[in-house]
This record gives C-alpha cells, sequence and structure tokens, in this order.
C-alpha cells in the first residue's frame, strides 16, 4: 500500500471512530470529525477549545451527498446552492427540520453548508465518509493554516490522522446566510460575495 493509500485509510478508520483528523480544503486547513453524532462534534470542540454555541459547517463531498443529508433543500434555494458549490463558500441555509442540531449552535433552524472543491487523498477520505464537520486548524483567533506546519502544534498532536495537501491559498471561505429573503454576507473570503448575491437573487 502506498504510503498516501495509508493515510487515506487511516483517515477513514479514524473518522468513523469519532476522532479528528486535519483535513485541506480548496482554501485552508481544516479540523474535521464525523458529523453524524454529537460525539464527534464534542470531540472536535474539545480539541480546539470551542464552545458548544458555536456553530460548525457540514461539509460534504458532493452536491448529491448534501442534498441526500438536507433534502428539504428545495427549490430556488437548491438552485443557489448548486449555483455555488462546489466551491469556496459556505452557505448557512434554514433547516426546517432541525437536521445536524447538535452542528447548528444557539438555532438548529438554521444550518452552514460547505461542498469544497477537493483533490488527492482529502477527496478520498471525504468521499468516503459523505459528510464531516469541520472548523479551521487554527486556535480561537489565530491565524489560518496555508501549511500543515502553519496547523498549531497541539492541534496536529490532538488529531488522530494528519492529511498533507501541500500549501494551500490561506484564505478561508466566504461566507453568505441565504435564511432571509436577502442574502447577507457574514464573511468576505475566497468567494466573491457579489457571484453568491446573484446565485440566491436568480434563485
Amino acid at each position: 500500500m502506498r504510503a498516501d493509500e495509508e493515510v487515506v485509510t487511516r483517515a477513514i478508520a479514524a473518522l468513523r471512530a469519532g476522532e479528528v483528523v486535519v483535513l485541506p480544503t480548496d482554501t485552508v486547513y481544516g479540523l474535521a470529525a464525523t458529523a453524524d453524532t454529537v460525539d464527534g462534534r464534542d470531540a472536535l470542540y474539545r480539541l480546539k477549545g470551542r464552545e458548544v454555541r458555536q456553530p460548525t459547517a457540514l461539509v460534504a463531498s458532493s452536491l448529491g451527498a448534501l442534498f441526500q443529508r438536507l433534502p428539504e433543500l428545495q427549490g430556488g434555494l437548491r438552485d443557489a446552492v448548486a449555483a455555488l458549490l462546489p466551491g469556496p463558500y459556505t452557505l448557512v441555509v434554514p433547516n426546517p427540520a432541525c437536521r445536524f442540531a447538535w452542528l447548528c449552535g444557539d438555532d438548529p433552524s438554521a444550518i452552514g453548508i460547505r461542498v469544497p472543491t477537493l483533490a488527492g487523498s482529502a477527496a478520498d477520505v471525504v468521499r468516503a465518509v459523505g459528510a464531516v464537520a469541520a472548523t479551521s486548524a487554527n486556535l480561537p483567533g489565530g491565524p489560518e493554516a496555508r501549511s500543515v506546519e502553519q496547523v498549531p502544534a497541539p492541534l496536529r498532536a490532538g488529531s488522530a490522522v494528519v492529511v498533507d495537501g501541500g500549501e494551500l491559498p490561506g484564505v478561508p471561505s466566504t461566507v453568505v446566510d441565504m435564511t432571509g429573503e436577502k442574502p447577507r454576507v457574514l464573511r468576505v473570503g475566497a468567494g466573491n460575495p457579489a457571484t453568491a448575491v446573484a446565485a440566491m437573487q436568480r434563485g
């Protein structure tokens, strides 16, 4: 088995066991855990020092995997999501069934979603598990990590597996709230905010 295949196998097993894995995305390095249980979230939050009231994005391997997990995404909103993802956006969308409530912080009626453009080992890992809960691999308030070396040592040491994807752009995703009548840009990042606004207006 090649070294990269071994890392992928170990990362998949770790995620399925409820452990935390360092994964590269299309923007920055992230900490990922299973999205399917509250135990995964708890492991992720303990490692990062994140408060339970803070939401964390559901990161899916593909649009198909995302829509399977959130079947209520329909109509114009679904079209707007499909126009932006995969891509460097985190979208906050209505969650009327309160799915993955443990990832939603104080408001389970809305959930953050992401479908990054992944490549290599990271793509193989997320594809195998379908979706993960993920947050940036930095300490609260610290800089984003564009390489494995920039991931703080305590986070690397506390993760079961570190997947090295080389150097990344280092700019986090653009965050857009799509729960209201008009989109609201909550954070300007790698994705063009105007593209996100236009996608929702078309939807």
